[in-house]
């Protein structure tokens, strides 16, 4: 084993004696610096100076990856006015350029963004500090050149400059960072569509009534605002006009909503009288139809009176019930002896034959 692992070791040093390193043994990870933070990012000129002799790295010994101890310091630039995502992508970019990176960010002062840009709305020592609370940057560089000279990237210990490769044109120049391409310092960025610091001013100004009318809303006074006074109460009546446009706009959509659940309670009201007036119809027809229940009562009814009003007959096969004689007269003794009471003839001759039958 450590004879094999010596002669990997001897075969490593020859092929990094003939600048051929493998293309996995190049991109080896180091661990981040920046990850943890909990303060802002230092400026440059509060830090002290390097003792060490200045040797600026390969862009090959860049991507292999150098010691932790000696990070590629990558210097980016710009204005960095009203710092949004654009600013912070890029700064991104330009931190992951190489394994172990130390970005170093220049923002320029007011005095060249003013000569040579225009005016900006935050003014530098806000752009300092929006730039050192970005979480990708590690020094920060105040009042920075517009036009990067040996002297300032041997300063700083620059290796390499970020920046989008769109020509920059500016100062009298094509390219401002022309020279920076053809020393092979130049390391690219690319640009974030749809968002930067014109297009935002763009915004504000397209929509300056409603920003200005916000602002007066907020508490801001015309004068802060440098709005005049007959602007002021336009504004402020144009603020009552869209509160009453507001409630207005609310009442229509109540009513909306108002009438759709009438209408909705409406429907489910017909389909309820719809349902319970086809159970009506066909309880009536059901009672009262030609084959109703009402009809089979009658019919009962009927059957049942017929019945009972008809005499019965006896069977023949009964027999004959023999006739009983006739009770004996009953006499009350007290109607005998009166002569005025006789009895009628036919209780006289049942009686005469009463007797005869007796003897």
């Amino acid at each position: 084993m450590e004879a094999h692992s010596s002669g990997h070791g001897r075969k490593r040093k020859r092929e990094e004696l003939n600048g051929e390193l493998k293309e996995a043994e190049c991109f080896r990870k180091l661990p981040r610096r920046t990850l943890g933070l909990t303060e802002p990012a230092p400026f440059a000129d509060e830090l002290v100076a390097a003792k060490t002799p200045y040797v600026r790295v390969s862009m090959e010994e860049a991507r292999c990856g150098t010691p932790e101890d000696r990070p590629v310091r990558v210097y980016a630039d710009g204005i960095f006015d009203m710092f949004h995502s654009g600013h912070a992508r890029a700064l991104m970019q330009a931190k992951c350029l190489f394994p172990n990176t130390h970005l170093i960010v220049g923002v320029c002062s007011d005095d060249l963004t003013h000569k040579f840009k225009g005016f900006t709305v935050m003014n530098e020592d806000e752009r300092y500090d929006a730039v050192s609370h970005c979480r990708y940057v590690d020094e920060v560089v105040r009042n920075a050149p517009w036009t990067l000279t040996p002297e300032f990237l041997a300063e700083h210990r620059i290796d390499f400059v970020a920046h989008d490769d769109i020509p920059y044109i500016s100062a009298g120049s094509d390219d401002v960072y022309e020279h920076i391409k053809e020393a092979g310092m130049f390391a690219p960025t690319q640009r974030t569509e749809g968002i930067s610091t014109s297009d935002i001013i763009t915004r504000i100004v397209r929509d300056y009534d409603v920003y200005v009318r916000r602002n007066l809303q907020r508490g801001y006074t015309a004068k802060e605002l440098n709005v005049s006074f007959i602007n002021e109460k336009k504004y402020h009546l144009q603020e009552h006009v869209d509160k009453v446009k507001q409630k207005v706009r609310d009442v229509e959509e109540k009513s909306k909503e108002f009438v759709q659940k009438v209408e909705e309670k409406g429907i489910d009201l017909i389909q309820k009288w719809e349902e319970k007036s086809r159970e009506f119809i066909g309880n009536f027809l059901q009672m009262f139809g030609p084959d109703g229940a009402l009809k089979h009562m009658l019919k009962e009814g009927k059957g049942r009176m017929l019945q009972a009003i008809s005499p019965r007959q006896s069977p023949s096969s009964s027999p004959v019930r023999e006739e009983r004689s006739p009770s004996p007269t009953f006499r009350l003794p007290f109607f005998t002896s009166s002569p005025f009471f006789s009895p009628p003839p036919h209780h006289s001759a049942a009686h005469c034959t009463s007797k005869d039958e007796e003897d």
